[in-house]
């Protein structure tokens, strides 16, 4: 049994934009700020750039190879089994976190009125007793909704795509109406032409919600399987969505910035603090003595994060599901009910998302964490690009992108960049999980579950030296590591690096059979 090819143009496009307005807009322009001050604008400049750049690299290769789960799946082509598994692996365990971020987002904004959902630890919101058991409740929502109707889920994403987009119009209208100080750009200049401010604008982009405000790119790679008219849906939804949210959250960060009263940054952006600001922009709000906007931004506090956390329930599950078809996980984990979704591979993602609330305590670590694992699985993007155009270089293409080797070597730069930002405590995390996942592989070839031939340890040489260097860099550099390689030359070093990587994994290609190919699989999913 396949997957129906469903998803029209513009429902994968509010799908992709949907994933992308979850909790970051209620929480990245207030740590964005902080970490950058009214330097946070360039942040989102930044941040939205390099992720158009990573996109291109994607959407060429989804309308190629319109397969589900694509992270698992076009590594495989270009790779053998295991960069596949390692690649899926890192975008499958991100992507498994965001449903537990929405969730933490929805009981943190609700902490405001029911204060039994969360204990301050260190400072940092996380859940109690309580919050636990209504997380559960939250979770186990997103996985019904999913199950149930597959209908009632594109119904849902539709309402839900015109009041997330209302409700940002209004408050970023009401805030800038009621209360702007112009006065608080002022250090903007100050943020751009130094080294002290760029160290900080970059900080913000990988650790504050900035580059995970764009992850929801990816649902036009993951569900490109069971969409319709690929050559239009696939750029559209992934490209189209995000710079349409790049807009929506600059305008965001121009409101949030421009609201704060001066005298709450008497002790600087870092120490901003204001009553009510476990929920940012309800705080302003409340502030400003809104009550009407203060009751709407808290609706959409559930609505917002719910939203996105469904549709990453939908997308997470196709990873997990394409690595069960490839053969690297049990096959019963590719089941799909008499609607064909995967429903044990939801129910997977729903027993393992609720473990990630223990060891990543608060949005921000949980953040951090995606970010730094979903910036590795997006490596493949440019490398595999590379690799089509020379082992298919006649192959007709429904979208192509110019200058293939440049946009290739700067988006493969940029996401080392992104995974280097997140810092030295975020990218160890990352190297253990990588490694419990390369153990894990490793068993299942020894005892004989993996075709020897299919392995592609020769095309996969270039994996072991990429997450070695990407750690040493991380540990000497200057994002919370020894600072020995200095901010500044340290964009130097990722950047020979970065050419060194994209050589070897380039070179060492495996040779393409044509495992899956576009006409195939036009033949063999439905498009009912």
């Amino acid at each position: 049994m396949s997957l129906n090819r469903r998803f029209t143009p513009l429902a994968l496009l509010m799908i992709s934009i949907n994933g992308m307005v979850g909790s970051a807009w209620l929480f990245a322009p207030l740590y964005a700020a902080k970490m950058a001050g009214s330097g946070a604008m360039m942040a989102w400049l930044v941040g939205g750039f390099m992720t158009v750049v990573i996109a291109l690299t994607f959407a060429e290769l989804s309308v190629l190879f319109p397969v589900a789960g694509g992270t698992a799946q076009i590594p495989q082509m270009s790779h053998g089994m295991f960069a596949s598994f390692i690649l899926g692996w890192a975008a499958w365990l991100s992507a498994m976190t965001m449903a537990p971020i929405e969730v933490q987002a929805i009981l943190q904004y609700a902490s405001n009125y029911f204060t039994s959902l969360m204990i301050i630890e260190n400072q940092i919101p996380v859940l109690s007793t309580t919050g636990y058991v209504w997380a559960t409740i939250s979770m186990l929502a997103f996985c019904v909704i999913n199950i149930i109707s597959f209908k009632g889920l594109v119904r849902f994403n539709h309402g839900l795509f015109a009041f997330k987009v209302l409700v940002i119009v209004v408050a970023v209208y009401a805030l800038i109406h009621n209360s702007f100080y112009t006065e608080n750009f002022n250090g903007m200049s100050a943020s751009v032409f130094s080294a002290t401010g760029w160290h900080g604008i970059l900080t913000a982009v990988a650790t504050a919600g900035v580059a995970f405000a764009f992850t929801g790119f990816k649902h036009g790679v993951e569900l490109a399987g069971e969409t319709k008219n690929m050559a239009v849906a696939i750029p559209l939804a992934i490209i189209g969505s995000v710079i349409a949210c790049l807009a929506l959250y600059l305008l965001l960060q121009l409101a949030f910035i421009g609201a704060v009263h001066p005298t709450s940054l008497l002790g600087g952006w870092d120490q901003l603090s204001f009553v009510g600001d476990v929920g940012p922009f309800a705080g302003l709000a409340a502030g400003l003595g809104l009550a009407w906007l203060v009751k709407l931004l808290y609706i959409d506090a559930v609505i917002s994060p719910a939203g996105a956390g469904l549709i990453y329930v939908t997308s997470t599950a196709r990873i997990l599901y394409a690595m069960s078809e490839i053969g690297y996980m049990p096959r019963w984990l590719s089941y799909l009910n008499q609607q064909r979704l995967p429903v044990a591979a939801i129910m997977l993602n729903f027993v393992l998302g609720m473990f990630l609330f223990l060891p990543l305590p608060g949005w921000q670590a949980m953040v951090s964490f995606l970010v730094s694992g979903m910036v590795i699985s997006y490596a493949i993007g440019p490398i595999a690009l590379l690799c089509m155009r020379y082992e298919l270089p006649d192959k007709k293409r429904g979208f192509r992108v110019p200058a293939a080797h440049f946009f290739c070597a700067l988006a493969f730069y940029f996401c080392n960049l992104l995974s280097y930002w997140t810092g030295w405590d975020t990218i160890y995390k990352i190297m253990i999980a990588m490694s419990i996942g390369i153990v894990f592989f490793l068993i299942a070839a020894l005892r004989g579950r993996i075709a020897a031939d299919a392995i592609g340890w020769k095309s996969s040489l270039w994996i072991l030296p990429y997450f070695a260097g990407l750690g040493l860099i991380s540990y000497y550099g200057a994002f919370g590591g020894l600072n020995i390689i200095p901010f500044g030359w340290d964009f130097l070093v990722i950047g020979i690096f970065s050419i060194v990587i994209l050589t070897l994994a380039v070179k060492n290609r495996a040779s393409y059979c044509g495992e899956v190919s576009y006409d195939e699989q036009l033949a063999v999913i439905p498009t009912t």
